[in-house]
């Protein structure tokens, strides 16, 4: 095996993936096709470019990006530390001056003797080697076209029209019903009922919620997606189209009221497999954040919804990552293809880092002869990986870190902040534990 890796694409995920593997002591030849070939979303052709926010998400560890945040600060995140030196007031987030932020990555990579920077495009996965992919939400039509020939599988999201996420427990059972149509099965869906009164006020906001705006190049893709549309696109073209759709009552029944049928029924389906977070089955939206908070808790049962990951429309290239990958973030079918980032369904700019921190890390651990190693899922980091790695193939969309998809705890404890400080808790003191037995001097901080 060549003891050099591939690293493509020089995003945040990039970055990470390539700094861990030189820690290690391992070469590595890191690609970024900028500004050899541009993207529509980026702006410069520096290393870990911020194209959205400058924000990383809350500070506070029992918070769970600041969670996700302070798991990384104890592996020896470079992208971690360079944020943590370059931030600047943003309340209670990390957030950064940009253009100092991905500067100093660009120049603390170049200046490393085991990183090799090369400025072009890649259009084919190398055939050997160890090679990671991290080349995000656009990723290059060459490349994403060689992918599909690897992967033999059509199923790749060019525009990401996706429903909002919710955390079980902020669901009112007392209204909302567990049923399937017609009884037919498990009963695997919660059911919000309406009587016609409840949906025509909830038909009305929806109608007149304000809508995100798409970038330029996004509403030329979004133009494809007419069999996905977004729920407030149907509210608009009829009173009566969502109950002839996602909200059709037929088949389900309020045990609360016998044989009578409710005028429309929101159906949420299962995400994990704890039944910890609920998917709002047909709720592809593009509203604004607030927007959807606002009109969606109008639907009974969901008064007091808590969202871990809000509906969203935009361009993202994503694998379908529960079929393809495994926790350690190798290919199943090809051991020594790693991948990390948005590419593989995690959202954010901190769980990419770790993303690419995980697939660095195991990178290099190939090339040393050692054990790819998988994280605790009682981690924020582990839990995320362990998710896009287990979930349904078939309902597949990307997650942000969030407490949801953490192991719960045998004792339930109600208040949410003592909640999170104890997942906080657990989770530190196990990457803790996890990390002392690593064989890698960078994996322990050093």
């Amino acid at each position: 095996m060549t003891k050099t890796v591939q690293v493509i694409g020089g995003g945040l995920a990039g970055t990470e993936a390539a700094w861990q593997i030189a820690q290690a002591g391992v070469p590595v030849i890191l690609w970024e096709m900028r500004p050899v070939r541009t993207s529509p979303a980026h702006h410069s052709a520096e290393l870990a470019e911020l194209v959205c926010s400058n924000s990383f998400g809350a500070m506070a560890s029992d918070r769970a990006a600041g969670l996700l945040h302070e798991e990384l600060r104890r592996l020896g995140s470079v992208i971690i530390g360079t944020a943590d030196q370059h931030s600047v007031p943003a309340g209670g987030a990390l957030a950064v001056d940009r253009g100092v932020f991905s500067r100093q990555l660009s120049e603390t990579l170049a200046s490393h003797p085991l990183i090799e920077l090369r400025r072009a495009e890649v259009t084919e996965i190398p055939r050997e080697g160890v090679v990671v992919l991290t080349t995000g939400p656009l990723t290059s039509p060459a490349l994403t076209e060689d992918l599909q020939r690897f992967t033999g599988m059509e199923y790749f999201s060019f525009f990401d029209a996706a429903s909002p996420i919710i955390v079980g427990e902020s669901i009112n059972t007392e209204i909302a019903f567990k049923a399937s149509r017609y009884d037919k099965g498990e009963a695997a869906y919660l059911n919000c009922p309406m009587n016609r009164e409840q949906y025509l006020q909830f038909w009305q906001e929806l109608s007149a919620a304000e809508q995100a705006e798409l970038k330029d190049f996004e509403r030329e893709t979004a133009k494809f997606f007419e069999g996905c549309l977004p729920i407030e696109e149907l509210a608009r073209r009829g009173e009566e189209t969502m109950r002839f759709g996602p909200l059709k009552p037929v088949g389900l029944y309020d045990p609360r009221y016998g044989d009578q049928r409710p005028y429309a029924v929101i159906q949420l389906r299962q995400e994990d497999k704890a039944g910890q977070l609920w998917n709002m089955v047909g709720f592809q939206t593009n509203l604004k954040w607030g927007e959807q908070k606002r009109v969606f808790r109008l639907i009974p049962g969901l008064e007091a919804a808590e969202f871990v990951r809000m509906g969203v429309m935009h361009r993202n290239t994503f694998i379908n990552s529960p079929q393809l990958l495994g926790p350690s973030l190798q290919f199943k079918n090809r051991p020594t293809l790693l991948a990390a980032g948005q590419l593989v369904g995690t959202e954010g700019y901190t769980a990419a880092a770790a993303g690419g921190w995980l697939a660095g890390t195991n990178a290099a651990r190939l090339v040393l002869g050692l054990e790819p190693v998988t994280m605790p899922v009682t981690t924020m980091m582990g839990a995320l990986f362990d998710f896009i790695s287990s979930a349904s193939p078939k309902h597949f969309q990307p997650m942000p870190p969030n407490f949801g998809i953490l192991p719960e705890f045998t004792t339930r404890i109600k208040n949410k902040r003592d909640r999170y400080g104890k997942y906080r808790d657990r989770s530190l003191e196990d990457l803790d534990a996890w990390r002392t037995g690593l064989q890698i001097r960078s994996l322990v901080g050093t």
